[in-house]
């Protein structure tokens, strides 16, 4: 339980950190719309955002608001009142501060703010809020492969090696 809390306080601080980046955005870059950060490679572009991730459901705010909503009650619930390894944790910590920091633009105006652009690649713009969940996701999958190749190294342990059928 004593994760599980420590876990909350975590994301509610990646929470801030995404707001506080939000409102620097939205106060130094809505006035400029842009402003090269590396040029010709990344930019602090001022964007709003009524969809997900390349503008998927789109102008669905109450349907974005109820999903986000549900799964970061669950993941919350699996933060505290399950026991996880380390990584596990840290994954769902991250997707958990990263989802709730878009839930309250959501919530609060209907519009995410983004101001992260990559010039090079054609990508949509993006916040802290979405590489919070992008990584926590990229760290849950690591936790997966990594306990499915010790598992198959305990099988393997376990069981006599079996003669070739060929040979």
């Amino acid at each position: 339980m004593l994760y599980g809390i420590a876990s909350l306080l975590t994301a509610a601080v990646l929470v801030g950190v995404d707001q506080w980046l939000k409102i620097w955005a939205t106060n130094a870059l809505k006035p400029l719309g842009s402003a090269p950060l590396w040029p010709g490679v990344v930019e602090l572009r001022y964007v709003l955002n009524d969809g997900m991730a390349f503008s998927m459901l789109s102008g669905q705010r109450w349907l974005l608001i109820g999903i986000t909503g549900v799964v970061l009650v669950v993941v919350a619930g699996v933060l505290l009142l399950r026991p996880l390894p380390r990584l596990e944790r840290l994954a769902w910590t991250l997707v958990l501060g990263g989802g709730a920091g878009n839930l309250v633009d959501r919530i609060a105006s209907g519009l995410v703010v983004d101001y992260l652009n990559f010039q090079f690649i054609q990508f949509p713009v993006f916040n802290f809020a979405d590489i919070c969940v992008t990584t926590g996701v990229g760290v849950l999958i690591l936790a997966f492969l990594l306990e499915y190749a010790a598992e198959r190294r305990k099988a393997r342990a376990r069981s006599p090696e079996t003669p070739d059928a060929d040979a």
